[in-house]
């Protein structure tokens, strides 16, 4: 283990098996108000388990490639999708060209007046680019990354089985405590990425993604509301998200996109007043519809993006109160962005 802290990410991942087997001995014998709040409270733990699966591909918890390979296809069976799946769309095109044409997430695709339609809607909305993204990165890059390809397959053929057998033994069961958790864990950590983009610079070398710096929010979702920093830094271990934003952000950042509590920004953003706002109290305004453009291969060299990225420091930089299993003179992020290189191989496929 590289970081001592990811003991709490496996905890809750063996929490997250263990609640569902809870929840499937227990599902005959609750009434409906129970079996409901079961279900949501599934959902949760299986959303939590997709914002590891985002941890996982940008710092690998384990030192061992074995180690790491194992993790994903556990993480794809709380999580519901492939962890490998994860990487095309999120850390190679969302990541390396954040809302241009070439980032498939870009929340510029919605355009509803109604706010709260913008972020329901946001996964319908992109879901079909990012699924036909993937599907073309296989094709034109599954000759080159074939270690990656090979773990993708692997989680397909092991998230799928395992779905299909679970049907089989009682499908009603199956739907509401994986098939809908599931769903709503990638519509979850699709959608969140509405909420930290949406309204901020883009062009900004500290306004591109708001933040969310509530404690509770942060110790559930290691500190997933560090964004910001994340985006700069995509490699840097989550439990040196915090002192790492206080460091580099804190302080320079508009302080609009520092929110204290995730809840009261989306009751303002979507619920009332519910105006599509810049960090800066402005109309957002949109540019005009575009297409998906090409973001990797030789498509992709054609035109040049400014990225938001920069190189990652050392971990020990920001080591102060995140105490390592075993201390070295320099960690240095597996997904280092420096020139040359992207956050875009998981740990288990990164010698393809």
């Amino acid at each position: 283990m590289r970081f001592a802290a990811d003991r709490r990410t496996i905890a809750f991942i063996l929490g997250h098996f263990a609640l569902v087997a809870a929840a499937w001995n227990v599902w005959p014998h609750v009434n409906k108000p129970v079996a409901a709040l079961i279900v949501v409270v599934v959902a949760i733990s299986a959303w939590i388990q997709a914002v590891i699966t985002h941890n996982t591909v940008h710092a690998p918890i384990w030192k061992s490639h074995r180690a790491n390979s194992l993790t994903q296809i556990a993480l794809s069976m709380t999580y519901g999708f492939p962890v490998s799946e994860f990487i095309p769309g999120h850390n190679m095109s969302h990541h390396r060209y954040l809302q241009t044409p070439r980032d498939l997430m870009r929340t510029s695709k919605l355009r509803y007046r109604w706010n709260l339609l913008n972020v329901l809607l946001f996964f319908a909305h992109i879901g079909a680019g990012v699924t036909i993204g993937n599907a073309q990165y296989i094709k034109e890059m599954g000759t080159t990354k074939k270690k990656w390809l090979q773990q993708l397959r692997t989680e397909l053929v092991i998230t799928w089985a395992f779905k299909i057998t679970i049907l089989f033994i009682d499908w009603k069961r199956g739907i509401f405590l994986f098939l809908i958790p599931a769903f709503y864990a990638v519509w979850g950590i699709t959608s969140i990425n509405y909420l930290q983009h949406d309204g901020c610079d883009e062009n900004h070398p500290y306004n591109h993604s708001r933040n969310f710096m509530g404690h509770v929010l942060n110790w559930f979702t290691f500190n997933n509301g560090f964004h910001g920093i994340h985006h700069d830094h995509p490699g840097l271990h989550w439990s040196l998200l915090r002192a790492a934003h206080m460091k580099e952000i804190h302080g320079k950042i508009d302080p609009a996109l520092e929110q204290k509590s995730i809840v009261a920004y989306a009751f303002r953003a979507y619920i009332w007043p519910g105006k599509r706002l810049t960090f800066d109290g402005k109309p957002v305004v949109l540019p005009p519809p575009a297409a998906d453009e090409p973001w990797f291969g030789l498509n992709a060299r054609r035109r040049v993006y400014r990225s938001v990225e920069r190189s990652d420091p050392p971990e020990n930089a920001y080591r102060k109160g995140a105490r390592s299993v075993r201390r070295r003179k320099a960690l240095r992020a597996p997904d280092s962005l420096r020139p040359g290189r992207s956050a875009s191989i998981c740990g288990p496929c990164r010698k393809s």
